[in-house]
């Protein structure tokens, strides 16, 4: 409570409004003079800074991206050519390894260009087919053995092949036109046959309820389609062309094995394959070697020197996008009809 009666000092005042002092004033800057036009200084100065890294950013990403591109021609240029001078002595060696189809390392491309690069250097006193491959396509086989045969009459050099692993189907097609085959004792050759798989899912369309819509121009136009069932005369057409597609590998290998090559051996242009010591007994190949006692004992050229042409980073690159874009133009076209 208060006392009515009371009275205060004189000069007493109880809710005195307060006065700045001179440092309150001092330290708040809209007590300065001029304060707006030092602020919108500092925001403008601000804004040009912040400008002037988001475009310093911007310059370093670009030129970032266009040393990484740079760097991908440079890739794509380079090739892996050998060091040593041509007047050096050497065995050539070009490396066959993995599945012989289009686009990969093995393709008919990339073989025959390291293949002209080991003929074509002087120094090199013999060329080496190191083989490492189950096999794979019969066109891409094909034409790396006839580009052996005009390369080898061309240069007058002479090219063995040596087998790792595994030289079957296809990979022995391409040895049969080298002048000897050296393999391991444990390696697998052979494998003289041709074939083409894939699955039939009629039945299980039929007991799941699925009806397959197919809609062809022709009526053998979709007779490899797995939904769809094969007839007679299509499985006949079929194996027509296997049968002759085989042949035409039989023929190779005679040609190129020659007398050396026992023919009245029971399955041997079955299918089957050997090991690398029957490889030897029945014809296939020549003698038991790898690639440095042919480099020493038969070529007489002891230094080795790489030639194998392989797919470099850019390449890969530039694969996946051109894949990337011909699956989005296939999406684009899905529903139109093709001649493939």
């Amino acid at each position: 409570m208060t006392d009515s009666n009371r009275t205060e000092p004189e000069g007493f005042e109880p809710f005195e409004r307060a006065t700045p002092s001179r440092n309150t004033s001092r330290n708040d800057p809209t007590q300065q003079p001029n304060w707006e036009r030092a602020t919108l200084e500092k925001l403008a100065f601000a804004s040009l800074r912040e400008q002037r890294a988001t475009r310093r950013w911007k310059t370093f990403v670009r030129l970032s991206w266009l040393a990484f591109f740079i760097f991908l021609v440079w890739l794509a240029v380079s090739r892996g050519t050998p060091t040593t001078a041509k007047t050096t002595s050497h065995t050539a060696v070009v490396e066959i390894k993995g599945e012989i189809a289009n686009g990969g390392d093995a393709s008919a491309e990339f073989v025959i260009a390291a293949m002209k690069s080991a003929f074509e250097d002087d120094g090199a006193k013999g060329v080496i087919l190191l083989i490492n491959s189950p096999g794979g396509s019969p066109v891409q086989a094909g034409i790396i053995n006839d580009e052996i045969k005009r390369l080898r009459a061309k240069h007058n050099k002479p090219v063995y092949a040596v087998v790792e692993e595994t030289c079957a189907s296809a990979a022995y097609y391409i040895a049969a036109a080298t002048d000897k085959v050296f393999v391991d004792k444990a390696s697998i050759v052979g494998s003289i046959g041709v074939l083409m798989d894939g699955f039939g899912f009629t039945g299980l369309m039929d007991k799941v309820g699925v009806e397959r819509r197919l809609l062809t121009a022709g009526e053998n136009k979709g007779f490899l389609d797995p939904f769809s069932p094969m007839s007679d005369a299509q499985r006949v057409h079929a194996q027509k062309m296997l049968d002759q597609i085989h042949a035409q590998f039989i023929d190779v290998v005679k040609k190129g094995r020659g007398d050396r090559l026992k023919v009245d051996t029971p399955g041997l242009f079955s299918g089957l394959f050997w090991s690398g010591q029957q490889a030897v007994e029945l014809g296939l190949a020549d003698q038991l070697g790898n690639v440095d006692f042919v480099a020493r004992e038969v070529i007489k050229a002891e230094e080795v020197i790489d030639y194998t042409r392989r797919e470099n980073v850019a390449e890969k690159l530039a694969k996946k996008f051109g894949a990337a874009l011909g699956d989005a133009s296939v999406r684009a076209l899905r529903t139109a009809p093709a001649l493939r």
